[in-house]
């Protein structure tokens, strides 16, 4: 499964029939920490998401199987709607402690 904020949807008029009466949505995939990555995608909804919401989506054969018996012909399909997401902070790494420094004189002839 993979992250994705919902941007747009696509709306057509001429499609295979086994799309009739599902939504197409454009998907903008995304990050564990919501950064945008990779090219905007279509993916059929299976979940009723709305533009704006974040939502996971899955890609392949399994695409396919929230619509069963039936099987349209999609590449990816949004099979979830985010409440929330709870990710762990990186641990700070701690500062190397920096060598007290004293100025070295050289030793040399006047």
């Amino acid at each position: 499964m993979y992250l994705g904020r919902v941007v747009g949807c696509v709306w057509a008029t001429a499609k295979d029939a086994n799309l009739d009466g599902h939504k197409l949505l454009i998907v903008q995939p995304l990050t564990p920490e919501l950064q945008s990555t990779g090219k905007r995608l279509v993916c059929l909804d299976c979940t009723g998401a709305g533009e704006g919401e974040i939502i996971y989506y899955v890609r392949g054969k399994e695409a396919s199987f929230p619509f069963l018996p039936g099987e349209p012909p999609a590449d990816s399909t949004v099979v979830g709607i985010v409440d929330t997401i709870h990710l762990k902070r990186p641990e700070q790494a701690t500062a190397a402690p920096t060598a007290n420094r004293t100025p070295h004189h050289r030793k040399g002839k006047k």
